[in-house]
């Protein structure tokens, strides 16, 4: 197992929780949590995780930035790092709510923070599952052709080998006698079964195709909602300013 599978393992276990935390709301409502010191802390720590990941889409998009960054800490490992603290945060972030969401900067909060978890998931793993599995399917349909266009070969030899016995009506009767007492021949079920295989592969690739046109826009739709997250968690931060901070 690669790096990259223990990673989707690990990121895929968080993600199930952060769900089932989020869906404890059924379940459980502290609404003197989020105002409390722990409480505090918890959305605290959440927010800077929250932020983490705009290091690694400065660093990526803004040349300035990489320049002076990546000296000091490579790409792959910003990218771990946004990954990582992209779901550890809005973790703590569910925590530090108590359930409590009576509110309507805090329901869109997180259910903008929640959507930009699953689409970056999908970004991440999904999409790359995707394309992966694409570029083996067209290489097994590539083979399948050659295959098919040897096995087209091998029947065409053989009717130009027949060709020259179609002057001879007995020898030929008799011939067609014993043909219609076997199955159908080698060459013919193999094309037949080749022909099936390839038309399965050239589906399979269609339904990829159609995936990864959807997946890909995850990838904008995972921007456009952390700007919605980023705005929306600002307006938090100065709420929680503006009206007191109850442990203090």
């Amino acid at each position: 197992m690669n790096e990259r599978e223990r990673e989707g393992i690990v990121v895929t276990g968080v993600i199930s929780i952060l769900l089932l935390t989020w869906l404890g709301f059924f379940l459980h409502r502290s609404p003197l949590f989020p105002g409390s010191g722990i409480g505090a802390v918890f959305g605290i720590v959440g927010a800077v995780l929250m932020l983490l990941p705009l290091v690694y889409t400065v660093a990526k998009r803004i040349p300035f930035f990489n320049a002076r960054i990546t000296p000091l800490i490579s790409m792959q490992s910003l990218m771990t790092m946004h990954v990582y603290a992209g779901i550890v945060g809005p973790l703590l972030a569910i925590i530090h709510t108590g359930h409590k969401f009576d509110s309507w900067l805090g329901i869109a909060l997180t259910t903008v923070m929640l959507l930009v978890v699953v689409s970056g998931f999908v970004v991440r793993y999904l999409l790359t599952f995707v394309a992966n599995d694409m570029k083996e399917k067209l290489a097994l349909l590539q083979t399948a052709r050659g295959d098919l266009d040897a096995a087209w070969g091998v029947i065409e030899n053989a009717q130009a080998e027949t060709s020259a016995l179609r002057k001879a009506p007995r020898f030929m009767a008799s011939l067609a006698s014993l043909v219609n007492m076997r199955p159908a021949s080698e060459p013919a079920a193999e094309v037949t079964r080749i022909a099936d295989s390839v038309a399965d592969l050239e589906y399979s690739v269609r339904m990829h195709e159609i995936f990864k046109f959807w997946f890909g826009w995850s990838l904008k739709l995972h921007i456009v909602l952390s700007v919605f997250l980023y705005l929306l968690l600002t307006l938090h931060i100065w709420a929680g300013v503006q009206y007191g901070l109850r442990w203090i």
